[in-house]
């Protein structure tokens, strides 16, 4: 058995739905402006460009549930839903037909952002690490397997606030799909069992403030709710 210097950090993990077992995560990895809408209101333009990523550490992983602390160094935290995929299977130079294959199960994410962070970075050409890749910055429900809720190919993707109603799509308005997201990633990296993608929000992204309620889901795979808290002492 290996030896550290340091305590090994635990392992990151996500509940799995009806079972005690836990989904082991190991990377994380996001799509930028896969919703058509959500493009134009973030200023780009919604043609099939190829798919850009951006990734999260797999601590910043956490459950969706109870209350996830309000970031420091912002004032623009904001939310975005997502269906997430996670992979079941070790796979490389995937084709799309069989880029399913390597699916565990999914669920449903919130990519959470300090928007101004990401605008700074953005205005000055730099990584979006400082608004994308912080601690908690991915609440994630309950996973279902494949065995239980298939394939997801269409379904409602929404997020209220306070009971408001924020954002709204369809699984089938993605502008690449899943079989096309696990496949572009698997030309780039190798996929391997435990990876977690994110897989795009629809429009109506927008800002968070301490104790908001926050409710969500995906149809046929499941729904979140969660609050924020307080902000942090300057």
């Amino acid at each position: 058995m290996s030896q550290f210097v340091i305590s090994a950090p635990p392992q990151a993990s996500v509940a799995v739905a009806g079972s005690d077992a836990r989904f082991p995560v190991r990377r994380v990895f996001c799509v930028g402006r896969n919703y058509a809408a959500h493009a134009r209101e973030m200023g780009s333009n919604p043609d099939r460009e190829p798919p850009f990523f951006f990734m999260k550490p797999a601590d910043a992983v956490v459950a969706a549930e109870g209350t996830l602390p309000y970031p420091p160094l912002t004032s623009e935290l904001h939310h975005e839903i997502e269906l997430v995929v996670a992979i079941g299977a070790d796979g490389e130079n995937v084709d799309a037909g069989q880029a399913l294959s390597l699916v565990w199960g999914y669920g449903v994410g919130v990519d959470l952002t300090r928007r101004d962070l990401q605008q700074q970075a953005k205005d000055t050409r730099r990584p979006w690490d400082w608004g994308k890749a912080f601690d908690a910055s991915a609440p994630c429900g309950p996973l279902h397997a494949v065995a239980d809720v298939g394939h997801p190919k269409e379904g409602r993707v929404w997020l209220d606030v306070n009971g408001e109603h924020r954002q709204t799509g369809d699984l089938n308005e993605l502008i690449w799909s899943v079989p096309d997201l696990i496949a572009e990633i698997s030309r780039s990296v190798k996929l391997a069992a435990g990876d977690l993608i994110f897989t795009g929000t629809p429009a109506g992204v927008g800002p968070l403030e301490p104790g908001d309620k926050v409710s969500a889901g995906v149809a046929g795979v499941g729904e979140i709710a969660f609050a924020i808290g307080q902000k942090p002492a300057a």
